[in-house]
């Protein structure tokens, strides 16, 4: 399912330090083996953690919030190829941070955070926004919808839906015409384009790291997990 544990976090991170050293890339594809793009955080990991939880939480959301701003900052464009579902901090946090998306017709998108009494993070609180609006945000955040591809393009969360069958070969093509474009006029647009979101996912990152980290250690934090895996409503107390 591709949910994000610690080594494909520190994968992903060595993958994205070694594109931004590298002045030869003009475009980065990033795809998801199997039925999942990504299922977010592992939560067995996560529930097998017990008191141990926030040090591993606040660990792994450093890494992910590193790589959702190194694929901000790169030169290159960024293109996700979805397939199945993009779920929690990982899978939202690739779609929202990417800077093109292209999407399976049968793919299905999920925030998920507050589902197992956690809080959005990747900077989504402020990218989902920026692309979304603020009301829709709050309706993805608060209710966890599951968003259909075609819902997530008529609100502006993706770019483009093809066949399921077409995914791999119209996200290259995509890759494809971006890599053949000025690679200094690319960047700068890029840049601009990000850079309207002022100082906002820079100045909510370590807030979302601090508040993770202190969710993870109350009982609704194990609850959510629990209930996730034993496929069953979760039954919040606050505590």
């Amino acid at each position: 399912a591709n949910g994000l544990d610690m080594d494909m976090l520190t994968a992903l991170h060595a993958v994205m330090a070694r594109v931004h050293g590298d002045g030869r890339v003009r475009a980065v594809l990033i795809t998801g083996e199997g039925r999942n793009f990504c299922a977010g955080g592992d939560v067995h990991t996560f529930l097998s953690k017990g008191e141990d939880l926030p040090d591993y939480i606040r660990v792994a959301t450093s890494y992910l919030q590193i790589v959702a701003s190194m694929m901000m900052r790169l030169n290159a464009p960024v293109v996700s190829a979805v397939q199945g579902f993009a779920a929690g901090g990982g899978g939202m946090g690739l779609v929202c941070s990417s800077d093109m998306v292209v999407a399976a017709a049968s793919a299905k998108f999920l925030a998920g955070a507050t589902r197992v009494a956690m809080v959005p993070d990747a900077g989504v609180s402020v990218t989902l926004t920026h692309l979304v609006g603020l009301r829709k945000a709050m309706e993805i955040l608060l209710l966890n919808p599951v968003i259909t591809a075609r819902e997530a393009l008529d609100i502006g969360l993706i770019s483009r839906v093809v066949d399921d069958d077409r995914l791999v070969d119209e996200a290259f093509a995509l890759a494809r015409q971006l890599a053949a474009g000025a690679p200094a006029a690319l960047a700068g647009t890029k840049r601009l384009l990000w850079n309207g979101l002022g100082s906002g996912v820079d100045a909510c990152m370590p807030e979302e790291n601090r508040m993770q980290a202190q969710l993870c250690g109350m009982a609704d934090a194990r609850e959510g997990l629990a209930a996730v895996i034993e496929k069953r409503a979760p039954t919040f107390t606050g505590r």
